[in-house]
């Protein structure tokens, strides 16, 4: 029952998308070291949720929702320009905490909406 409502498994794309993200984003950081590393990233959540599996998303007017983002989008790819160290290594720490900064806000997003979402549900059968 729960699995049919859209904001609960845009929830829960969010969160496992984020996960997914900041996995690369260690990843990066374990290997700012390595000579000849190029630093990794995924496609933003929604090209992914766009494009997942199983999602059937509704179009409201042409052009909106278009899906133009190729299948690559959904594992991770090299940065592109970004200047690396002498040794090939494209990895910035800096920006690599700012990414995970980032992507801890949208993971606490996620569990807010799913929070708010059953807080909701909860009230609306008098159990709030």
């Amino acid at each position: 029952m729960f699995d049919q409502l859209e904001i609960l498994s845009m929830a829960r794309g969010l969160a496992a998308h984020s996960a997914a993200r900041q996995q690369v984003v260690a990843q990066n950081l374990a290997q700012s070291d390595t000579a000849g590393y190029k630093a990794r990233d995924i496609a933003s959540f929604g090209e992914v949720y766009q494009t997942g599996p199983g999602l059937d998303l509704r179009q409201t007017r042409a052009g909106h929702l278009s899906s133009d983002v190729p299948p690559e989008a959904l594992r991770p790819f090299v940065e592109r320009g970004i200047d690396g160290d002498p040794n090939g290594n494209t990895v910035s720490i800096e920006s690599q905490m700012v990414k995970s900064a980032e992507i801890q806000t949208r993971h606490e997003m996620a569990l807010s909406i799913y929070r708010t979402t059953l807080g909701l549900m909860r009230a609306t059968l008098g159990r709030g």
